[in-house]
């Protein structure tokens, strides 16, 4: 049984496919080789007892498959899979509506757990170690706390900051993992498991050429497929190469190391205006006109990552192998 609870609104095209690709057993799970070992150990121990799975925290850059990985959990365990995220839980009221709700051994699943109000950590304390929610009626003198008993449940809470989360609320994570980026003969993989349930026809040397470019991560590999099959289709055979997947990936200015428009604006500001840092993170927003956030958490693990970017107490500073990725000469006065 699957229960899924998401905020309203029209789900796109683009976000119906990455559903469909998205693996439903672990078995079909490409990658984290250790952590699927790890859960395939606690799931199976879990379901011979009959008990709910330890609370599970799941750490790592967006893409890497977080939330597949909370599904799969649930499609394993043949348990309800119930799904909100941090920062649709505004009130203590929110958090009992779904804990109250779940039915034995459910998968509560909490995306951007780290964005979860700090008011309402203290409600999912006694939920997570001892099943019982408590709750205020009535106020002021005549107010008295009523506690609910749950049923066992299992919460797992996904992250792209793990460092934001409280020590109270990450210790009782019985199971904490974080994912790692892929490498490319993984993504590659990826890449024709994708490709056959598209539909695509595609090549050994062009699944290659896409992993290369997707950032040691599944969803823009699966994003650059899409992109790359509306290419072949219209300029092309209609079959994946590596000559079409090179073409279109250049046609959207996706250059050989991943590296898209905004990856090199950023880079360029910090070598040419700030003569190669260090520079403040909100100037450098500024400079290339995105927020900050956005760089901090989606462009600048993978600049990092590439040993393109340093982050040091005084700012950002480009490293040696930023200027030669963008054909610049180091100035006698970066800092490296």
């Amino acid at each position: 049984m699957s229960v899924r609870i998401q905020t309203p609104g029209i789900v796109e095209a683009e976000d119906e496919l990455e559903v469909t690709l998205r693996p439903r057993r672990l078995r079909d799970f490409v990658g984290q080789a250790a952590l699927k070992d790890q859960l395939e150990v606690a799931i199976a121990a879990a379901a011979g007892r009959g008990e709910a799975l330890d609370h599970l925290l799941l750490a790592g850059p967006p893409g890497l498959g977080k939330t597949s990985l909370a599904q799969i959990v649930a499609a394993e365990l043949d348990v309800p899979f119930v799904q909100t995220a941090g920062p649709a839980l505004e009130r203590k009221g929110d958090v009992a509506a779904f804990l109250t709700a779940l039915e034995p051994r459910s998968v509560f699943f909490v995306d951007e757990i780290h964005r979860l109000p700090r008011a309402l950590e203290e409600t999912f304390y006694p939920a997570m170690e001892d099943r019982q929610l408590p709750i205020t009626v009535g106020q002021g003198a005549g107010a008295r706390v009523v506690t609910l008993d749950l049923p066992p449940f299992t919460l797992v809470g996904a992250t792209t900051r793990a460092g934001l989360l409280t020590t109270p609320l990450r210790d009782r994570f019985g199971i904490q993992a974080r994912l790692e980026p892929y490498a490319p003969e993984e993504l590659a993989t990826i890449v024709h498991r994708s490709a056959a349930i598209l539909g695509i026809e595609i090549e050994p040397d062009g699944a290659r050429a896409i992993a290369g470019r997707s950032r040691g991560t599944p969803r823009v590999a699966n994003r650059l497929l899409r992109r790359v099959r509306d290419f072949a289709q219209v300029r092309g055979a209609g079959v994946v190469t590596a000559a079409a997947a090179d073409e279109a990936l250049a046609m959207l200015e996706i250059d050989d190391a991943g590296l898209d428009r905004l990856d090199r604006d950023i880079l360029s500001a910090i070598c040419e205006k700030f003569g190669g840092g260090p520079v403040g993170l909100s100037t450098l927003a500024v400079a290339v006109g995105e927020e900050p956030d956005t760089i901090e958490d989606v462009y600048e693990p993978y600049l990092l990552q590439r040993g393109l970017l340093q982050r040091t107490p005084r700012g950002r500073v480009a490293t040696p192998a930023a200027y030669r990725h963008l054909r610049l000469e180091p100035p006698d006065q970066a800092l490296f």
